[in-house]
């Protein structure tokens, strides 16, 4: 009855973000022997860092209404194939300077991703499913980090850093030949999509969804969208969630490296043990709110209080981490941190479907990933000024935005449901 094209969707769109990881995380794991060789320093790493999230806020924005223009397939097409040659030119840096080109490039193409994926999901699936489509696309993020790890370091040891940049940046070309055969269309027109899945997506009577005309619908303008409280509560719920996952991600690898004294092998061993919590938890976040949208619970109220639970979670994982004096226990309370975050996460980026119409959700989806990335340049550029004796201080720092996000998500967006327009104006045909 039943032809399950969206999860075949949502799948591919979580292979992708397997390999924008391994692309992204790929730096990281082999700076400790990049950096001696450029002649690069600790401050060195920042500023790439914060170049690369200076360039992916631009993406968030600029992918974020590409996405609403030109759709899902074209605009994944066109991020994932600028990201793939990126990171492939990644081999032919010789300094800091040339490595921040590069970084640039892979920051404003990788951003595509999450506006794309959001976009798809809010097209894709009707509201009670979006919490768990959202989570397994999240679960490609913690699988990219899992795999990137061990699989940089063999590859480096056996080729160098130079080989590695090359061959991973070829891994998203074989991504795009089954995407651009498979995602056809939207699910309203694509062939391979039964009437059966195509009346649940568009959560309509099966008679309805053939042969009803939709009614008019709100497309706000970028201004209009910004005029409502419900979009400042996603913004600002992004802005200090965020860089507890940026945090980790641009900064465990030399966290071990540091702390305690590990070298590229050692770091491929522990670094991929923490996105296991982050994998798991995408999973149950989804499968949490579903469940209470099934009990009765409306989807804003299951997305609250599945945000809390990850808040609950992360917290205390925070505050005890840096009193981990054994590499394997720190791992593994840091994998707590990313548990509770990915919990979180996946729910808040579902929000800007619950609110807005399709046509919408990619702008509000990138313009929250701009808050997102201005949040983490804070905590990158305090990462250096804050660890001169131990990661302690920012880790606490961190923790103490946590109650910030769900503050925000609670009290400024208040009811998550369908925004309406103000003006008659502002409906369109669909």
């Amino acid at each position: 009855m039943k032809s399950g094209m969206r999860w075949v969707i949502i799948g591919l769109i979580a292979i992708a973000t397997v390999v924008n990881y391994i692309d992204r995380n790929a730096l990281a794991v082999m700076w400790p022997e990049i950096a001696p060789e450029v002649g690069a320093t600790k401050e060195d790493y920042a500023l790439l860092v914060t170049i690369f999230m200076l360039f992916y806020a631009l993406g968030q924005f600029v992918f974020g209404k590409l996405f609403d223009a030109i759709g899902v397939r074209l605009g994944f097409a066109l991020s994932i194939g600028v990201w793939s040659i990126s990171i492939a030119l990644h081999a032919l840096a010789s300094s800091v300077a040339s490595f921040s080109i590069f970084r640039a490039m892979l920051g404003i193409s990788e951003a595509g991703a999450w506006p794309g994926a959001v976009k798809a999901n809010a097209e894709w699936f009707p509201a009670r499913e979006r919490a768990l489509a959202q989570g397994i696309f999240n679960a490609g993020a913690s699988i990219g980090a899992i795999v990137s790890a061990p699989l940089i370091a063999l590859i480096f040891l056996a080729i160098g850093w130079k080989g590695t940049f090359l061959l991973v940046g070829v891994l998203g070309f074989v991504w795009l030949l089954p995407w651009l055969v498979i995602y056809r269309a939207g699910p309203d027109r694509h062939p391979w999509v039964s009437a059966a899945e195509r009346a649940l997506i568009l959560d309509k009577p099966l008679a309805q969804a053939a042969d009803a005309p939709p009614p008019p619908v709100y497309v706000p303008t970028m201004r209009q969208l910004l005029s409502h409280r419900q979009s400042w509560g996603v913004i600002l719920s992004r802005f200090f969630l965020d860089p507890i996952w940026w945090l980790f991600v641009s900064w465990l690898p030399i966290y071990l490296a540091e702390t305690f004294n590990f070298d590229i092998k050692q770091i491929g061993i522990f670094a991929w043990v923490p996105y296991v919590g982050a994998m798991i938890g995408s999973m149950v976040g989804g499968w949490l709110s579903g469940q209470l949208i099934q009990s009765g619970r409306s989807p804003g109220m299951a997305r609250k209080l599945t945000v809390t639970l990850g808040g609950l979670i992360m917290t205390p994982c925070l505050i005890v981490a840096p009193s981990m004096t054994d590499p394997t226990l720190a791992v593994l309370v840091i994998a707590g941190v990313l548990f509770g975050f990915q919990v979180a996460i996946g729910n808040i980026q579902t929000i800007p479907g619950d609110l807005f119409d399709g046509r919408s959700v990619g702008s509000l989806a990138g313009i929250g990933g701009m808050a997102a990335v201005a949040g983490t340049l804070i905590t990158t550029w305090l990462v250096p000024a804050m660890t001169k004796v131990s990661y302690g201080p920012i880790f606490i720092l961190v923790a103490a935005l946590v109650p910030l996000s769900i503050l925000s998500l609670w009290f400024v967006t208040g009811r998550i449901a369908p925004v309406q327009a103000t003006t008659p104006t502002a409906l369109k045909d669909t």
